[in-house]
């Protein structure tokens, strides 16, 4: 269990998140992220959700292309986390790595919950019962208002199923976002994502020395 290996490990690495809508350049900043770590000293652990391990990947393609409801998509998020969980992000953990993910719960709540509009109390049961009390030591939590987030993306890329949604959409996952950040401000860090790319690193990179890491 994911519980009886974070409390069995006392010197567990650190957990870092990277949350935001789509469109908002988090993941530009991932391996510049990853590479101001490891130059720190620190054994890094890169990956994301959903997706992490080869079962994890194959959710990741089903929850992208194929049609489904509100709880069949959560249900395969977490299905996804749990195999994520153990077979990757605890183990790192356990070892003394730092982990860094692209997307964790906070997103099953911004995405299911602000933005399908899912029953969060049954999201949070689904994490207690997949991950317990592990939550990361920090998130930074890249904010951009929906409409330039959607004028990002169709620059960038064709749409997956999640990125066709309307603007109302996003800016609902926006605002669940901004309700996880204000329930946990000691591990949230926003970070002002309408800048240009090194103004932005220069906020990740102050949330680090913040910390000491």
């Amino acid at each position: 269990m994911i519980r009886s290996i974070e409390g069995g490990a006392p010197q567990r690495g650190r957990f870092i998140t990277v949350e935001g809508i789509d469109g908002a350049g988090k993941s530009t900043h991932v391996d510049a992220l990853v590479e101001r770590l490891r130059s720190a000293g620190a054994g890094v652990l890169a990956t994301r959700e959903p997706g992490g391990t080869p079962l994890a990947e194959s959710l990741r393609e089903l929850l992208l292309e194929r049609p489904m409801d509100a709880l069949s998509e959560t249900l395969l998020v977490f299905a996804a986390r749990r195999d994520h969980l153990q077979q990757q992000i605890a183990p790192a953990l356990a070892r003394g790595e730092t982990v860094v993910c692209d997307r964790f719960t906070d997103a099953t709540f911004a995405y299911q919950g602000g933005g399908r509009g899912f029953d969060r109390a049954i999201l949070g049961q689904l994490e207690q019962w997949v991950h317990g009390e592990l939550q990361p030591d920090l998130t930074l939590w890249f904010d951009l208002p929906a409409e330039m987030a959607a004028a990002r993306r169709a620059a960038a890329r064709s749409p997956d199923r999640f990125e066709q949604q309307d603007l109302d959409f996003f800016a609902r996952v926006r605002a669940a976002y901004a309700e996880r950040c204000a329930a946990a401000p000691q591990r949230f860090v926003r970070i002002d994502a309408t800048p240009e790319r090194a103004a932005v690193w220069q906020q990740i990179d102050a949330a680090l020395v913040q910390r000491g890491w």
